[in-house]
């Protein structure tokens, strides 16, 4: 069965419900019998269910409901509210049904994100699509497994044990007797068996007996990425569209007191819309489209209010750093006695600029009405969000809202809002026409959200045999991700503290785990240089988790570690770093080179060790971490917003500098399998690592202890750039 006819059965579906708050596809007996059509559909809801109307969350039982249908050609259709990114969600989680049905990856097509076909999987964030979202998958798809296998076991009147289940076809192992999922589908019995609940140990495929999970399976539409034929969220375009364009602020907080649109509103073939501060018109070309936005910014005028700039940050988190709500500090021992009791005590402050997420692809909607419906093809990672935000604005319910979300170029945690999606919507209303947003790489720059900055305040004591027995470490601003220290000192203190941000922050890959961990790995190497002890073994001597010590070790192994470290010069420098965060652990080893006369750092090699317990895809699991090794070579090295009265100074990538081909360094990966735990993702926490092993790294060759991200040196001196 093709999507457009499972759009079509469930819009049906979903017309005929009554006006009564109900849970997303929690279907009724009647709707399921109809919905099963010629083949057979099997959904799985899981504990946690999203109220369609309300947006907010009640605990329910496991039910049967939309998750996969069983076609007639054999094919099995995969529904899941995840969206593919980049990070290769759709390859994980086609095995993960094909696992579970016994079949072959190439037998299951995934549905993802479109909230007319899909169940409510949450937002794609986190590094919960493997530990959350593969383990339903798991589940919907072993259920349909047992109970088609129970089903055949009854109509040849034999018992369960005795059947083999392979390639999509149960088979009677004495008597070679042989039906097909397909034709086990068309059963009148079908309906009944599948509406009764999901047991919550159903038997999934042990680690061990693995057969696609734990394969470099391919990502299924590799082709349409490589030739062009996919379409992503910025591709689409409709019948008689129009192609629109907002009028932004000249600054922050800037609000906008006067207008004219007289000019505007007379040029021939164009929409206009002023409501509020929201201003946006629509064209029938891009080009066109400018042009009108061009007229409309001259007749603006603006009230502008006083912003800090970049050169001032620091200073600012640090002034309106606040405690509240969240921000109460997590002891262990007492940390005064702890610093009391040392022999040695240090205290550093390390500082981390806003950087932007730079997506291949900016924030894109194509939004179209008809008959009082609205459907949206946007790039954002949460699309039932995405659904309530526009219902919630255009005030009509959310089974009115359809969000479509094609593999999208990237976002790196920049994508939880659908800000292009609610301006396409406005304009498309008033225009009566489909309308299309693209934002700028400009826009993307200014008006998505950053990174946040840091200040990190961080104080540590020694005792007289060099233990580390005391840690304070205070964050204002970033966030508590990764905040805890893993390593066992008796005295902790530690805090996560609000500020006054100047500029719009959000998620970022790993969130506040980068500047956490740059902060601590940093001073952790500060404190073994005090104590006269290598960074390796300073690390080791204070770490319990096995886990972190089993990353580090082989890290430290396959970069050669104690025979590189001790031929380092002046120009050439190795550093360290680990740290844990999302349910895995994560070591690297960097050498780097120190051009004094160019002011340049660069760096020549990364060795990464990572582990997130079983593999589910090596391959992909491979490039995940690379992905992340290259991402924090340039929020180490060169990413940072510059601002001042309000604007952005740097909003391009001639002024904004990403790592280039000639940046990337010999990059050797290891990965861990560790079959003794669950499988955590694994593409954010390769990420948190990279930054201090640099900055340890630029120390042991110039006895310079960069504090800052990113980091510089001036020309000639080696000594670091104040900013």
């Amino acid at each position: 069965m093709t999507q457009n006819i499972l759009a079509k059965k469930v819009e049906a579906q979903q017309s005929e419900a009554s006006d009564e708050p109900r849970c997303e596809f929690e279907l009724s007996r009647r709707s399921f019998v109809k919905l099963l059509g010629a083949g057979l559909l099997i959904t799985v809801t899981e504990g946690v269910s999203f109220g369609r109307r309300s947006g907010g969350r009640s605990r329910r039982s496991i039910t049967v409901a939309a998750r996969l249908h069983i076609n007639q050609d054999g094919t099995i259709t995969v529904m899941t509210g995840k969206v593919e990114e980049g990070q290769g969600a759709r390859a994980q989680l086609t095995q993960a049904a094909a696992e579970e049905l016994r079949v072959a990856a190439d037998q299951i097509r995934l549905v993802m994100a479109d909230t007319a076909l899909v169940p409510n999987d949450g937002r794609t964030a986190g590094s919960q699509t493997t530990p959350s979202t593969v383990p339903a998958v798991r589940r919907g798809a072993a259920t349909a497994r047992e109970l088609l296998t129970r089903l055949a076991a009854e109509q040849w009147k034999v018992d369960r044990g005795a059947l083999d289940v392979r390639d999509g076809a149960i088979t009677h192992q004495a008597t070679k007797r042989t039906v097909s999922y397909a034709d086990l589908a068309k059963s009148k019995d079908v309906a009944g068996a599948f509406a009764q609940a999901v047991s919550s140990d159903v038997t999934v495929t042990p680690v061990g007996a693995w057969k696609v999970l734990g394969t470099a399976v391919a990502r299924p539409n590799w082709r349409d990425l490589v030739t062009g034929a996919h379409r992503f969220p910025s591709d689409f375009v409709r019948p008689n569209m129009l192609y629109g364009k907002i009028l932004r602020p000249p600054s922050y907080g800037a609000t906008l007191e006067s207008i004219d649109l007289s000019k505007a509103k007379a040029m021939k073939d164009v929409v206009v819309v002023c409501d509020g501060q929201f201003v946006g018109c629509a064209a029938p070309s891009s080009f066109r489209a400018t042009q009108v936005l061009e007229v409309i910014a001259k007749t603006a005028s603006w009230k502008t209010v006083s912003h800090p700039s970049s050169k001032d940050l620091f200073s600012h988190l640090k002034k309106n750093a606040r405690l509240g709500g969240r921000s109460r500090p997590r002891s262990r021992g007492s940390i005064d006695k702890g610093l009391a009791d040392a022999s040695k005590v240090l205290e550093r402050t390390y500082e981390v600029a806003y950087i932007q997420h730079t997506p291949m692809e900016p924030r894109a909607a194509t939004a179209e009405w008809k008959d009082g419906k609205l459907t949206v093809w946007t790039g954002v990672d949460g699309p039932q969000q995405a659904q309530g935000d526009l219902a919630r604005t255009f005030q009509i319910p959310s089974e009115r809202v359809r969000v479509i979300v094609p593999d999208m170029g990237s976002g790196f945690g920049g994508k939880h809002t659908g800000e292009a999606a609610v301006e396409a919507a406005r304009l498309a209303k008033a225009a009566g026409r489909p309308v299309a947003v693209h934002w700028t790489r400009a826009e993307e720059f200014t008006w998505a959200y950053f990174r946040p900055a840091a200040v990190i305040e961080c104080k540590g004591g020694l005792d007289a045999k060099g233990a580390l027995i005391a840690w304070d470490f205070t964050n204002i601003n970033a966030g508590g991700a990764a905040i805890d220290t893993p390593y066992n000192i008796a005295n902790t203190k530690i805090l996560s503290a609000g500020s006054d941000s100047p500029l719009r922050q959000g998620a970022y890959r790993c969130l506040a785990a980068t500047a956490n961990n740059f902060a601590r790995e940093s001073f952790m190497d500060e404190l073994a240089a005090a104590a006269g002890i290598d960074p390796l073994a300073f690390r080791l001597a204070h770490l319990e988790n096995q886990r972190i010590r089993t990353v580090l070790e082989a890290a430290a192994k396959h970069f050669d570690w104690a025979t590189r470290r001790k031929k380092v010069t002046a120009d050439i420098g190795v550093g360290l770093a680990c740290g844990t965060e999302k349910s895995s652990v994560v070591a690297a080893c960097v050498e780097v080179g120190i051009d004094r006369k160019r002011g340049e750092i660069k760096v020549h090699q990364v060795c990464e060790a990572f582990e997130c317990g079983p593999i589910q895809n090596p391959a992909n699991l491979t490039s995940q971490v690379q992905g992340c090794i290259i991402m924090g070579l340039g929020g180490a090295l060169s990413e940072e917003m510059e601002f001042a009265d309000g604007k952005i100074l740097n909003a391009s990538f001639a002024g904004y500098r990403v790592p280039r081909f000639r940046d990337v360094p010999k990059i050797d990966v290891h990965l861990i399998n560790n079959t003794d735990i669950p499988s955590a993702g694994g593409g954010e926490t390769p990420i948190i690592a990279i930054a201090p092993a640099i900055a340890n790294a630029v120390f042991v060759a110039t006895g310079v202890r960069i504090r800052s991200m990113p980091m510089r040196f001036v020309p000639m001196t080696g000594e670091v750039q104040k900013r």
